[in-house]
């Protein structure tokens, strides 16, 4: 990350001049502070890709002031201390509080820029790792042989070579953030961040200050805006994001500044817009729902995902693909599917696209016994029932699962759950209304039955 910007904390100046001279050789951007004071504006002017913090300076020390950082809000960037040889225990503190090293002085340069750079890949491969955890699977080009397929790589390969804002339009479930890692993979932003603006669970004023960030006093919370800086920045279900934030964004994208909530000082981002929405942007414009100039600037290239039913012959790959994978990440056995099962995949619909194949996949590893999965095991999983056993009474037959009460309750609320989160489109405001829980008990709910929401409602 030759570009990175690097804030060079420390009360010498000889030493802030030389590594100023030294870190432009590398090619990065630096910015330097003699004090405490120097350093918080410094770092409220420009949020740092890194730091290199003193203990010691004439106005307080390093170690009060990373503890105060680490109470910010908003990703930490790295931090590396100096240390003068009185020091170093300190410093050791200083990496319990959250420092990523430290470095004895007399300064070795060598050792210098390699710690810089093992902090700066770390901090990436964090993020990265923190937008996995949010997928079903690894940043990987989407699945499928098929000419849609095929197509569709080669236009975001294509895309990823220019730096143009690009909207992706499809229906739930159907892979719309997959293309968009992909292009981020390919482009020339690749090493930076790739921040998703997940629109549909804000309000208008949480966008504004998730967007944005804001100031208030000593304390700076960075927005997502300032995150993605250098990257991209992806805006799920833009749709429905309000006219005001619409208004605010597109100012502030244009112009390549913002001011954060509660502060006056503007601050440069540079960022890449990559949006996506199920719906027909330019309708809502007619409806008055959408900026009209804001939809002409995302859609200068855009990507229409089709509907897995549109590419059916790559379920079975993907299918596969997602047996491979989650018994990678879960340690769940793989099975395969019998010639009756897959036939049966093949002619379903799919209204919920890769994701409701993904979420099956994994309930047939879950839920499922033996190496086989069976056309009838398929069909008892596409309707939501569990597996059964039959009971006659007076009445007649009723169904019910072969399982203790306890355990099928709980099976009953994960499917129950699941399903309703695919009919609410991943939306956690709207799945709390139709199930008629409070979003806080909802998450505990999904918590204590082992479901993440995030990855059942990823691949959108």
């Amino acid at each position: 990350m030759s570009d990175a910007y690097i804030l060079v904390v420390d009360d010498e100046p000889d030493i802030r001049m030389l590594l100023r001279d030294v870190l432009e050789d590398e090619g990065y951007q630096v910015a330097l502070a003699g004090s405490v004071a120097e350093a918080k504006a410094q770092r409220r002017s420009r949020r740092p890709d890194a730091i290199l913090l003193d203990v010691w300076m004439p106005d307080g020390d390093g170690i009060s002031l990373l503890k105060e950082w680490q109470e910010d809000e908003g990703a930490m960037c790295p931090v590396v201390m100096i240390s003068g040889h009185g020091n170093v225990e300190s410093a050791v503190d200083a990496t319990r509080l959250g420092a990523y090293d430290f470095i004895e002085k007399p300064l070795t340069i060598d050792k210098l820029l390699i710690t810089l750079n093992n902090a700066l890949e770390a901090a990436r491969l964090q993020r990265e790792n923190t937008g996995l955890r949010r997928q079903a699977a690894p940043v990987t080009d989407p699945v499928g042989s098929s000419a849609v397929m095929v197509n569709l790589r080669d236009q975001v390969q294509r895309m990823a070579q220019h730096d143009t804002w690009v909207l992706i339009t499809g229906e739930p479930g159907a892979g719309k953030q997959t293309f968009a890692r992909m292009l981020h993979a390919r482009s020339a932003r690749r090493e930076s961040p790739f921040i998703v603006v997940s629109v549909g669970s804000m309000s208008g004023d949480e966008a504004v200050a998730e967007l944005f960030g804001s100031e208030q006093g000593e304390r700076v919370r960075y927005g997502l805006l300032e995150q993605a800086s250098g990257g991209v920045l992806y805006l799920d279900e833009v749709a429905e994001m309000d006219l005001q934030t619409q208004a605010r964004l597109l100012h502030a994208l244009d112009t390549g500044r913002i001011t954060r909530i509660g502060g006056d000082q503007p601050i440069s981002v540079n960022v890449r817009v990559v949006a996506a929405t199920q719906h027909d942007l330019g309708e809502a414009v007619e409806q008055g729902l959408f900026r009209e100039d804001l939809y002409y600037r995302l859609n200068v290239l855009p990507l229409n995902v089709p509907p897995l039913r549109e590419h059916a012959e790559d379920i079975p790959e993907l299918l596969d693909y997602h047996m491979r994978q989650l018994h990678q990440q879960e340690g769940l056995p793989q099975r395969t599917f019998q010639r009756p099962a897959l036939e049966c995949l093949q002619q379903y619909p799919w209204p919920g696209n890769v994701r409701e194949l993904r979420n099956l996949v994994q309930r047939l590893m879950i839920l499922g016994s033996g190496d086989e999965i069976t056309r009838d095991e398929v069909d008892r999983t596409l309707s939501g029932q569990p597996r059964r056993v039959e009971e006659e009474n007076a009445e007649g037959v009723v169904t019910i699962p072969d399982l203790p009460l306890r355990e099928a309750r709980e099976q009953f609320e994960r499917e129950y759950l699941m399903q309703q989160l695919e009919r609410s489109e991943g939306n956690m405001t709207r799945l709390a209304e139709r199930v008629g829980l409070e979003r806080t008990h909802l998450y505990r709910k999904f918590k204590a039955l082992g479901i993440d929401p995030r990855r059942v409602k990823s691949d959108g």
